[in-house]
């Protein structure tokens, strides 16, 4: 009900509309629409507006974004300053050993329930998904969530092994195609698990 000592009336004598007087916004409200001090930077004032309708971490992202291109980029110098040449291009038969290793590696940080108490602290348990698999949701908020949407994503995490295996290879190719062999051949071992189940007998 609303309270007549609030009312305001408007329009002439004769006139029976009146409208609620507009409350003062309080000084808790004014301060919050002030504009950032001076020297400062508003960070979320620069991602205003991308997405209103849920809480986004582009923040997080963007600090996701520098350690890596920052952890890549110090790999190679690290390898130039020992005395190691890049190598001008990369065979076939490497690319294709590192990229299914890479995809190997990657379902396993990302979805293999063993490795799910590393993403714990980001993520959240959701079901079973078969062959050793689980299905998980990022939680929290900020840096949490971003890291936990990284971690349950392969195609994601992906960029992260792929980038490993190629410093690696860089630095000591032997013992990167190495550990590389173990993902690929456990790959194939796995596409013949299942080749195996479809085509064993009910």
């Amino acid at each position: 009900m609303v309270n007549p000592a609030r009312m305001t009336p408007v329009g002439s004598l004769t006139g029976d509309l009146v409208l609620p007087a507009t409350p003062a916004r309080s000084a808790e409200q004014m301060s919050t629409q002030q504009p950032p001090a001076q020297g400062t930077v508003d960070t979320e004032g620069s991602f205003r507006g991308y997405a209103p309708q849920e809480e986004r971490p582009l923040a997080a992202y963007a600090l996701l974004i520098a350690l890596f291109n920052a952890g890549f980029a110090g790999a190679i110098a690290a390898a130039r300053g020992s005395g190691r040449k890049l190598p001008e291009r990369i065979g076939l038969g490497d690319l294709l050993l590192m990229g299914t290793a890479t995809q190997k590696l990657s379902r396993l940080l990302a979805k293999d329930i063993v490795t799910s108490a590393l993403r714990a602290p980001f993520t959240e348990f959701g079901d079973y998904a078969g062959q050793g698999e689980v299905n998980e949701s990022a939680r929290g908020q900020g840096l949490q969530k971003a890291i936990g949407e990284l971690v349950t994503c392969p195609f994601c995490v992906g960029q992260w092994v792929a980038a490993a295996f190629v410093s690696g290879f860089v630095a000591s190719p032997r013992l990167t195609r190495l550990v590389a062999s173990v993902f690929t051949t456990l790959s194939i071992a796995d596409f013949l698990q299942l080749a195996y189940g479809r085509a064993r007998p009910e």
